[in-house]
């Protein structure tokens, strides 16, 4: 009984506890922890045309480079960029390195944004980007509709989770997160450790559950904090909240994988 009662502590009592061995010493980067290899099935592009987000790659441009404002079939000019067809000829165009991902779904760049909205729009433009419908085009519209494909379901992904729309707001800002840096605060470190340890130990659902529901709230209140941290334009405080919500996001695929 006394172990169950230890296993789904409150992360708020875990808080409490403290540890004789120094922190500091501990050496902790849970930003290295989000690495995802890149999709191996499109066609590669160019260095350049990748940003890079806490080892994730978002691809921002195409092979073939065509001025935004101009068709490649057509020669069509826009003071606007085309992101998916060419108002004059139709024709699928490349992937626009100056078209974010707010701007594929119509959205303000702002971090607080209605999830269903994003995959409502994400789902018209794979419509429109299905295979089916553009077997007919050349071979190289069928690899522009690709790339555009591709990007569209990166872009949903990213502005659907909390973390990584925090860190790609930062980026579309200009404020660069050093994800190498180690974590030397010892309040982090020790919650760290401590609820890792928690989810070690569980020995059934019931007492997952309880934790990952602790977890998810955390993560919420972080969240909110990074939120008013970054519309105030305090970007040290809003890459603290980064940090805080990318050990509870490791936390609860750690949880997941256990249940």
């Amino acid at each position: 009984m006394n172990k169950t009662k230890k296993l789904v502590a409150s992360i708020s009592t875990l808080l409490t506890r403290r540890t004789s061995h120094p922190s500091s010493t501990l050496r902790c980067n849970p930003l290295a922890t989000f690495r995802i290899k890149p999709q191996t099935h499109l066609n590669p592009v160019k260095p350049l045309a990748l940003l890079r987000f806490s080892g994730r790659a978002f691809c921002s441009g195409s092979c073939d480079k065509i001025s935004s404002s101009t068709c490649w079939n057509c020669g069509f000019s826009s003071d606007k960029s085309a992101f998916l067809f060419c108002d004059s000829c139709r024709s699928i165009q490349p992937v626009d390195d100056s078209v974010d991902y707010f701007q594929i779904f119509g959205l303000e760049k702002k971090y607080e944004l209605d999830a269903g909205s994003v995959e409502g729009k994400y789902k018209d433009w794979q419509k429109k980007l299905h295979p089916d419908l553009v077997h007919n085009k050349s071979q190289k519209e069928r690899d522009y509709a690709a790339e555009q494909s591709a990007k569209v379901t990166e872009a949903c992904r990213t502005l659907t989770k909390r973390l990584s729309r925090a860190m790609y707001i930062m980026k579309v800002n200009g404020k660069n997160i050093n994800e190498e840096e180690t974590v030397t605060d010892p309040t982090l470190l020790m919650e760290m450790m401590e609820l890792r340890e928690a989810i070690a130990e569980a020995d059934d659902s019931k007492e997952l559950n309880k934790i990952q529901s602790q977890v998810q709230e955390k993560l919420k209140q972080w969240s909110d904090s990074f939120a008013k941290a970054f519309e105030s334009q305090r970007f040290d405080e809003a890459v603290k909240c980064i940090r805080r919500m990318t050990f509870y996001e490791k936390a609860c695929e750690e949880i997941v994988k256990k249940l």
